[in-house]
């Protein structure tokens, strides 16, 4: 063993054999040895730091902020179900063109997602949401005055090739969070979602029958100012500092830490393991299917796939549903020449009960917060998940039941959307827990890709295969949401009370104890 002494840490490293001095250099080897001696026990790691100063005024400001980014990217998702039918009255796009709108923003972000995790990992969490920050506000911005549909799907884009990094935001808050809170701050965090979906669709109330998408497009991009702005006063990760061997502000961190929550400072001296600083390779992708990561990230990258296939589909196909099933259960569903097909010409603006049952069933995402907060520290993360998929396939099933009461479709949707947005958030908190340090960034990357891939997918089901059959379209859902219920049950690690792992070894060590 050999101490290095630097400020306020000391880094403890392994020496072979072979690089023990020589029997005739007593005297070094007696400076070495005594170095050991006086290694103190008050020594500390990141982790125990996080955990001994707790909760406070510190998280709450970093809440707050990472909050913001939350709320852009909701109001960014929510604003493609009032968009593509606006734009269909525009320049009388068709259905298929309506659903590469949503499409085409979705595969901006599956491109981008695993870059923005290994930028994460490499040059800092908070240099990543800056630069997130810029290009979201900048393109979101130029697609309200986009000339054409050609011009809106690039710009639109692009818009989706920068909320590929939205989800770092939860990987930065999560490695400030003590294990204890943990799980129940991540969750929290998603009242930012549910209220930015909230005040876009209360906005797009307002804004569009007077002055248009255009103006919704604007308007909309105020958060991602907001979040801007507060970049610079963004702390960086403790756990990136000391992985990229920056102790002392590693060091400096954890100070503003203890003096933001009113706690005395750990005595002693940050201690880092070499096994977090060794690796050169931060934030490969390929190391993400090492045999002790493989079977974890292969299971996560499909759930994470069926959760946004799911949730997003729901999402879309809230307004088409009213409309679909309307026609369908109604007395004179048989009359010749009323199909379920629209050409390009019709054109039905969204009306303010379109707008207010879409607020409804985004109320919804409220108690299924709170829902999930409740039983993901007692029954684990991955039981919840499977559970809310299961819960989440019945109430799939349901929707199938023809009739024309707004009532009973609308009380369905709710169920399904306050489900499907606890399983999102629950794999918001495992993801960042299974994975270590080195690889966190580029894990959760990999997975939001994944669920943008489902996203991708679903536009075709949800506002394209639901005009031909609800029966097949809910099916569909309700097969993958049983599937991923699956998949959850058969990933190797629990991580409810466990620390969040700052290498690969620590992770297979914790697959190992869960057999």
């Amino acid at each position: 063993m050999r101490v290095r002494k630097t400020r306020g840490y000391q880094d403890i490293e392994g020496v072979s054999g072979a690089e023990l001095p020589d029997p005739d250099m007593g005297v070094t080897q007696e400076i070495e040895m005594a170095s050991v001696s006086v290694v103190p026990d008050d020594t500390f790691t990141v982790t125990q730091a996080v955990n001994a100063l707790g909760f406070g005024w510190f998280q709450v400001k970093l809440s707050l902020w990472t909050g913001l980014c939350w709320m852009a990217d909701s109001m960014e998702m929510t604003i493609l179900s009032i968009l593509s039918p606006a734009l269909h009255c525009t320049w009388h796009i068709s259905r298929y063109q309506q659903a590469l709108t949503t499409t085409v923003v979705f595969l901006g972000m599956m491109l981008s997602s695993t870059f923005w995790g290994n930028l994460s990992d490499r040059y800092g969490r908070k240099h990543a949401l800056s630069l997130c920050a810029i290009l979201l506000f900048y393109y979101g911005l130029l697609s309200a005055v986009a000339p054409s549909y050609m011009w809106v799907l690039l710009l639109r884009g692009l818009v989706g090739f920068a909320i590929g990094c939205t989800p770092q935001s939860v990987t930065l808050y999560a490695e400030f969070l003590p294990t204890k809170q943990r799980a129940k701050c991540v969750v929290l965090l998603d009242c930012f979602w549910a209220l930015g979906a909230c005040f876009e669709v209360a906005l797009a109330l307002v804004v569009m029958p007077t002055l248009g998408w255009q103006w919704l497009l604007a308007l909309s991009t105020g958060p991602l100012l907001a979040f801007a702005v507060v970049c610079p006063w963004l702390p960086e990760s403790a756990r990136y500092h000391v992985a990229s061997g920056q102790t002392d502000k590693a060091l400096e961190t954890l100070e503003k830490i203890a003096k933001d929550n009113g706690k005395p400072m750990l005595l002693g001296r940050l201690v880092v393991d070499d096994s977090m600083t060794s690796s050169p390779h931060r934030g490969r992708f390929r190391d993400l299917l090492v045999p002790a990561l493989r079977r974890t990230s292969l299971l996560l990258w499909f759930i994470w796939m069926a959760c946004a296939f799911c949730y997003y589909g729901l999402v879309l196909m809230t307004t088409e549903l009213f409309e679909t099933s309307s026609i369908n259960c109604s007395p004179e569903e048989n009359i010749p020449g009323q199909t379920m097909d629209t050409c390009a010409a019709d054109c039905r603006q969204l009306q303010t009960t379109d707008y207010m049952d879409l607020l409804w069933t985004t109320l919804a995402e409220f108690p299924g917060i709170f829902a999930t907060i409740f039983v993901i520290e007692r029954y684990g993360r991955k039981k919840t998940m499977a559970v809310q998929f299961v819960l989440f396939a019945i109430c799939s099933c349901f929707l199938l039941i023809c009739t024309r009461k707004r009532a009973f479709l609308t009380i369905m949707l709710f169920l399904a959307r306050g489900i499907i947005a606890g399983v999102f958030q629950a794999a918001y908190v495992y993801t960042p827990e299974v994975y270590p340090t080195g690889l966190r960034a580029v894990g959760v990357g990999s997975c939001s890709a994944m669920a943008r891939l489902g996203a991708m997918v679903t536009p075709y089901v949800a506002q394209v295969l639901l005009k031909s059959s609800i029966t097949l379209a809910t099916t569909v859902y309700a097969c993958a949401a049983l599937l991923a219920a699956i998949g959850c049950l058969a990933l190797p690690i629990e991580t409810r009370g466990k620390e969040m792992p700052d290498s690969i070894k620590q992770t297979a060590v914790a697959a190992q104890n869960n057999k």
